[in-house]
């Protein structure tokens, strides 16, 4: 059954980029890598499992000290921060100066810990971290690039552990989600719904 387009969808130049005209939901992490003898943490939102195995990835430019950072090394961490650690993650975004680099004003004022198995850095207080070894970089998005890694340690806050003997629902109302509502908002979520799955369906 086919219906004509209705009258209250508006179309968009695709000519020029659309994600500052709509609202969409995304993830909020914050990318730790180190170049040079210093340590940088950057948040990104563009960022997702890479299928359903061991693999991760996210959204950079080669203009920033983090791409660079993990093209020479090889390795990053990603922190996946709670709606408590909003400031020390907006902190994290601060550019660095020419002056004084971000290792000397930011990171020395934000709580971190070191990852278990590579030398960068984490958020303190984060309930998921991922290290992760360079998988592959994909360039060629305009001025953007996709890196991706294979996850080769993991560490969750056992408040946030799945369990089978928990209801989902309970879990997440008491132990909220940080979500960035591009651009420029986040949202707590502590209220989820289980999805109608169709009978039989598998991923």
């Amino acid at each position: 059954m086919e219906f004509d387009i209705p009258k209250n969808l508006i179309s968009l130049d695709p000519h020029i980029p659309i994600w500052d005209r709509v609202y969409t939901v995304a993830p909020l992490v914050v990318i730790g890598s180190k170049g040079n003898g210093e340590h940088d943490l950057a948040p990104k939102h563009m960022a997702t499992p890479m299928g359903f195995g061991n693999y991760f990835g996210f959204v950079c430019t080669p203009r920033h000290c983090t791409y660079d950072n993990i093209k020479k090394t090889g390795v990053f961490s990603v922190s996946f921060p709670t709606p408590e650690q909003l400031v020390s993650i907006s902190l994290s975004a601060t550019p660095r100066k020419e002056s004084v680099s971000k290792s000397e004003t930011v990171l020395a004022a934000l709580p971190t810990v070191k990852a278990t198995s590579m030398d960068v850095l984490m958020i303190e207080g984060a309930y998921l971290y991922l290290e992760c070894e360079l998988f592959k970089i994909i360039d060629g998005f305009d001025d953007y690039s996709l890196i991706t890694g294979h996850i080769r340690h993991v560490l969750v806050h056992e408040d946030h552990l799945r369990s089978s003997d928990q209801d989902d629902n309970q879990q997440i109302r008491e132990h909220p989600l940080l979500a960035y509502i591009a651009h420029g908002r986040f949202a707590t979520i502590s209220e989820t719904y289980k999805f109608p799955f169709p009978k039989d369906f598998q991923r």
